[in-house]
């Protein structure tokens, strides 16, 4: 891979001691705890309470399957990530292992998808706010967090890394202390608790493990396979870090006890403390209402607090993110140059700046066209998680042979039985969006605009690989 271009400052070059030009200013701590809390996104906390409506208990097997295929697609990135740590990630990867063409158009809907998501957290964390100090109007406060992450970022990638470390921290003991305090209450030995504990008992005392049917289950699945966006972060991150190839390794590795515990630990304490149509999981929210009946005083604002956090963590993630990919775009020639220079602080400037212009834009819209261009930037952005993990599969399939041909002594991590496991997770998110677009209403919408943006992002591509090809011929 090229490396990137500087400001043409000495003090740039001298700071730039990433393998790519950005510096690496990322400590272990940083891209241990950006691991660890990049699976726990503010959807858990806000939708799960949905999907246990949905589905009962069962909701357990469908955090259970999208694990799973996280687990599985985790380890494929890994793989590549450990030979070839790049901010750029699964779409360098795609670039060198599926063509330019796909590198191109999945880095573009990956940056797409993250910049409307900071519209999407900055309008949550400012309903909050506003809960809290209403004088201060919801577009202020929206304003405010852009404006100081923005700054954050700029700052230096250190920065980042440390309020990241700080959100995710405050993220990871939140939920930590809960499967604790919830798993002593569900077999009634919690001192004080308000709730008897009816140990497992309900997850079949209210028409069964699986109420609403089998079907349900896949319900429950689409429901809470975006919840795990984020986790392949630490991937872009860990270009940035002092030692990239070891970052990955762990993260990667502790990938599987990370969502046993975060995921499936906190829903099965919800689930076994309160019967799964218990009105309050609804109406309250899954974790409030299990706090609540603990006795845990002044509950939902506990957990305002930390949805909070987790939003703040995933707009300052969100905004790295997407100014990571659109640098290794501009690094590649798939985006403008400017985008792919850092300042004398190893920041790439003019990728953050184009990244938040564009969320301000998103969270304008999100105010004045809630039920139009914004629904259209947010259907048309939600079914991009899987086609990033559908290109992961992929490139996988083509740079174990590349890597093995040119330096199989990278292949420090491997995905288990290849290549038949990542054709069984290429067939289970083509199971996922096909059964999106079955089962109609806004799953089917977010399908077809997605594939809709998709093609148009790729036909973008194809024209200017074309016209790059013909420049090179003459």
């Amino acid at each position: 891979m090229t490396k990137a271009s500087t400001s043409g400052d000495p003090a740039a070059d001298a700071v730039a001691t990433g393998g790519d030009g950005l510096k690496a200013g990322l400590k272990n701590r940083h891209l241990s705890m950006i691991a660890i809390g990049g699976v726990i996104g503010a959807g858990l906390f806000v939708g799960s309470g949905s999907g246990i409506a949905a589905a009962g208990p069962g909701i357990l097997v469908s955090y259970a399957l999208v694990g799973a295929l996280v687990v599985l697609v985790m380890r494929m990135l890994g793989e590549m990530a450990a030979a070839n740590p790049t901010s750029g990630s699964f779409s360098a990867y795609a670039d060198r292992g599926l063509g330019r063409w796909a590198g191109f158009t999945i880095g573009w809907l990956y940056w797409f998808f993250w910049v409307v998501v900071l519209a999407v957290e900055a309008t949550a964390g400012a309903g909050i706010l506003n809960g809290w100090v209403p004088a201060v109007p919801k577009w202020a406060w929206a304003l405010l967090v852009m404006v100081v992450l923005t700054a954050t970022n700029l700052a230096s990638v250190s920065s980042y890394g440390e309020f990241e470390f700080w959100f995710a921290g405050i993220k990871v003991v939140a939920i930590g202390a809960f499967v604790v305090l919830g798993g002593l209450a569900v077999f009634g030995v919690l001192p004080g608790s308000d709730n008897e504990g009816a140990g497992l008992a309900h997850l079949t005392d209210h028409g069964g493990f699986l109420p609403n049917g089998a079907g349900a289950i896949l319900t429950g699945v689409l429901m809470v396979v975006f919840s795990f966006m984020g986790s392949e972060i630490v991937t872009l991150a860990a270009g940035e870090s002092e030692n990239p190839q070891r970052a990955v390794r762990q993260a990667t590795n502790s990938v599987i006890w990370r969502i046993a515990v975060f995921y499936l630990g906190s829903i099965f304490v919800v689930v076994t403390l309160l019967p799964w149509d218990s009105k309050s999981i609804v109406k309250d929210g899954s974790y409030v209402a299990a706090l609540n009946s603990i006795g845990i005083p002044h509950a939902g604002q506990v957990m305002n607090v930390i949805v909070l956090t987790a939003v703040l963590s995933c707009l300052n993630s969100g905004l790295y993110t997407a100014s990571r990919m659109a640098f290794s775009l501009g690094q590649r020639g798939d985006a403008p140059a400017s985008f792919a220079r850092v300042n004398k602080r190893g920041v790439p400037q003019a990728a953050i700046l184009g990244s938040v212009v564009f969320g301000f834009l998103s969270v304008f819209f999100n105010y004045v066209w809630p039920d139009t261009v914004f629904k259209f930037l947010l259907n048309s952005s939600g079914a991009v998680a899987l086609f990033v993990w559908l290109v992961i599969c992929f490139t996988q399939l083509r740079m174990r042979g590349i890597t093995l041909r040119e330096a199989p002594e990278k292949l420090v991590v491997r995905m288990w039985l290849f290549p038949y496991l990542t054709w069984a997770t290429i067939g289970m998110i083509l199971f996922v969006l096909g059964y999106m677009v079955y089962d109609g209403g806004d799953n089917r919408e977010q399908v077809l605009l997605s594939v809709l943006v998709a093609v148009f992002v790729l036909a973008i591509g194809l024209v200017l690989d074309r016209r790059r090809r013909g420049a090179a011929a003459k």
